[in-house]
């Protein structure tokens, strides 16, 4: 069985990106990562007046250069090759705007060239603030289609609060007393929530990488900078 067409392979293998599958797709992502991309810019330096105007100038130079045509179907995670094009985005301007002030010119980075790994500019706390930024997009996206799934479930308000990101966790005790189920339907109830977050997480995981094979390494990354976050010292990205 292939692995389904990916709103990431969609918009790399369309034709210059001009078919409307393809802007859907881009759009997708774009709304997916705009956060996680102003975290990492942020860490980089950028002028807080500056960062959504790098973040919007980053997105449409990435839209509308062949890059992500060019781009291997097996190439692997969105998140690795936006994170790789951002480093070779920021080298390029950087170069740019210091070339403007000497009144010279210096040759840029080649973004078609771009890999996830490629010059290693942007310190680890930048990357680790991108990741945490991205596991918490896609924590919260999976957690409002499954709020949109059981909205018609009485029970689910109370039982949400099982399942991660809550600030609070009740006892089962408390759950049964605010739903009126049994203990054991309490306890079963929140297993299926369980089950059903983790395959709609993992659906949206999917969305950004290449094969099947690598839906689980994202979800053990996501899980990692979600554990990062909470061992992280208070304030800081």
């Amino acid at each position: 069985m292939n692995f389904p067409t990916t709103r990431w392979t969609v918009f790399a293998l369309d034709p210059l990106h001009r078919t409307a599958r393809a802007s859907e797709a881009f759009e997708h992502l774009c709304e997916r990562y705009r956060e996680p991309i102003l975290a990492f810019l942020r860490h980089q330096g950028i002028a807080s007046d500056d960062v959504e105007d790098v973040a919007h100038d980053f997105l449409l130079h990435l839209r509308d250069r062949e890059t992500l045509r060019r781009v291997e179907r097996d190439r692997g995670r969105f998140r690795s090759f936006l994170l790789g094009s951002l480093r070779h985005f920021l080298h390029d301007r950087a170069a740019r705007l210091s070339a403007a002030k000497r009144g010279g010119g210096i040759p840029a980075l080649p973004l078609d060239e771009v890999g996830p790994d490629a010059l290693g500019l942007a310190a680890p706390s930048a990357s680790d603030g991108f990741d945490r930024r991205w596991a918490q997009e896609i924590l919260a996206l999976s957690l409002a289609r499954l709020n949109a799934d059981e909205g018609n479930n009485a029970t689910f308000p109370v039982l949400r609060a099982f399942l991660p990101g809550s600030l609070r966790v009740p006892s089962y005790d408390e759950a049964a007393a605010a739903t009126g189920l049994t203990l054991a339907n309490v306890k079963s109830e929140i297993h299926r929530l369980r089950q059903r977050f983790r395959a709609v997480l993992r659906r949206e995981v999917a969305v950004t990488v290449g094969s099947a094979a690598e839906v689980d390494d994202e979800m053990a990354h996501l899980q990692r900078a979600l554990l990062g976050e909470a061992r992280a010292p208070h304030g800081a990205a």
